[in-house]
C-alpha cells in the first residue's frame, strides 16, 4: 500500500523519508521499527509532533503520520513499552513529540492521555536502485556506528530529574566555549528521541550535534546508552570538536541508563568537568552525594532552578561547592567551567 503522510515525526529524520510511502502490513515489533498510522482524536495539551526540522506542528484528528515504536518512562509525562506484537490495524499511542510508539501503562496528569494511533503499516525502504523489493525500514538503518578519533575534552551536565535546567545550562556553556574560539560538539546522551535540546546548542553556537537517535535508538536504558554515548563522542570529535557539551536526559536517578553512562570508566575518561542542575536544596545534596560515593565524581559548579536567587545559592556554598546560575550569570558559568577545562589539559 502506498499513502501520503501529513506529518513526518523526527526520530525518522535520518532515513530521508519522502511524503510518499509504501506500506508492508507485516510489522516487526521491535525498537526503532518506521510505522505510519492515523492519528484518533483532538488534543489540548501536549498534541504537536516534532518533525525532521525540529518544528513543532499541531496533531488533528484524521492526520497520518510516521513515527517509530519504542518505550518510554518519563516521571513528568508517559510510560510506555514496546508492544510484543504489531499489526495493522492495532491502536498505539503516541509517546512523546518525537514521535516514539508503543502502549501508554501510566501518565502524568499534566500531560493528559496519549493519541492513540492507528497503525497502518510498517514502512518500506528501497536501498538497491531499480530493485522493487522493499525492506522493512528502521531508525537503525541509518545509525551513526562511530568512528575512530583521538578524546576530546567532555563536560558531563546532568541533573537530579527533568525540567531541572540542564539545557539551559548546557547551553550558556556552549556559547562560551564558541566565543572563546572552539569548534564545541552538543550532543543529547540519554531520554527519549526529540531534536530540541540539540538544536538549542546549535541556536547558542554549536558546530556539530548529536544524540543518540543519530545512534539508533529510540529511547535509551542501561543497556543502550553507554555505547550511543560512545559512538557520538567518537563522532564529534571526529568530525573536527575541540570540546563537547553532553546533556544527559532526565536525573541521575532515573530510568534512561544515566547511571550506566556514568558508571563506564571510558566515558568518565572523556570528561574534564561536572554540572549538575538541581531543583531545590535537597536535590543538590542528595545528588552531590550519589555522584560521589557511587561514580567518584566531584561536581565542579551547581546550576539550575536551586540556584535561582540568593537563598539557594547560600545553601550550595554552605556545602562547600559553587553555585552559578546559567539563566542570571551565564558567562560566569562559561568562563568557571572553560578555566576547569584548561586546567585539566595543562595537567
Amino acid at each position: 500500500m502506498r499513502i501520503h503522510l501529513d506529518k513526518i515525526a523526527s526520530i525518522t529524520r535520518n532515513l530521508n523519508l519522502g511524503r510518499w510511502v509504501t506500506l508492508s502490513p507485516e510489522v516487526e515489533a521491535r525498537e526503532g521499527a518506521v510505522i505510519a498510522g492515523r492519528i484518533h482524536g483532538e488534543k489540548a495539551v501536549y498534541n504537536q509532533l516534532e518533525d525532521v526540522h525540529g518544528r513543532m506542528s499541531v496533531l488533528h484528528d484524521g492526520d497520518i503520520i510516521v513515527g517509530a515504536l519504542g518505550h518510554r518512562n518519563a516521571l513528568q509525562g508517559y510510560e510506555g513499552v514496546l508492544p510484543e506484537q504489531v499489526a495493522a490495524g492495532d491502536r498505539l499511542d503516541l509517546l512523546n513529540l518525537g514521535g516514539v510508539l508503543g502502549h501508554c501503562v501510566s501518565s502524568n496528569p499534566g500531560v493528559g492521555a496519549p493519541f492513540e494511533v492507528e497503525v497502518l503499516g510498517q514502512v518500506l525502504s528501497f536501498n538497491q536502485f531499480g530493485n522493487r523489493t522493499g525492506q522493512p525500514a528502521f531508525i537503525q538503518n541509518a545509525a551513526l556506528q562511530g568512528r575512530t578519533a583521538d578524546p576530546v575534552p567532555v563536560v558531563f551536565v546532568a541533573g537530579t530529574c527533568m525540567n531541572a535546567g540542564k539545557t539551559l545550562a548546557a547551553c550558556a556553556l556552549v556559547r562560551a566555549f564558541a566565543r572563546a574560539g572552539f569548534q564545541v560538539g552538543g550532543a543529547k546522551l540519554t531520554g527519549v528521541s526529540l531534536m530540541r535540546d540539540i538544536l538549542a546548542m546549535q541556536d547558542y553556537g554549536a558546530d556539530h550535534i548529536l544524540d543518540f537517535t543519530d545512534a539508533g535508538v529510540a529511547c535509551t536504558g542501561p543497556a543502550t546508552a553507554p555505547q550511543a554515548a560512545r559512538v557520538i563522542f567518537s563522532e564529534l570529535a571526529a568530525r573536527g570538536a575541540d570540546l563537547i557539551v553532553a546533556e544527559t536526559g532526565d536525573g541521575i536517578l532515573g530510568e534512561y541508563g544515566v547511571q550506566a553512562v556514568l558508571a563506564d570508566p571510558e566515558l568518565r575518561g572523556w570528561g574534564r568537568a561536572f554540572v549538575l542542575c538541581a531543583n531545590d536544596p535537597v536535590g543538590v545534596e542528595g545528588g552531590v552525594r550519589q555522584l560521589r560515593q557511587s561514580y567518584g565524581i566531584d561536581v565542579d559548579v551547581v546550576a539550575g532552578p536551586a540556584t535561582d536567587n540568593r537563598v539557594g545559592v547560600r545553601f550550595v556554598e554552605s556545602l562547600g561547592l559553587l553555585a552559578i546560575n546559567a539563566r542570571n550569570h551565564p558567562h560566569e558559568l562559561g568562563q568557571l567551567v572553560l578555566d576547569k577545562v584548561r586546567q585539566s589539559r595543562e595537567v
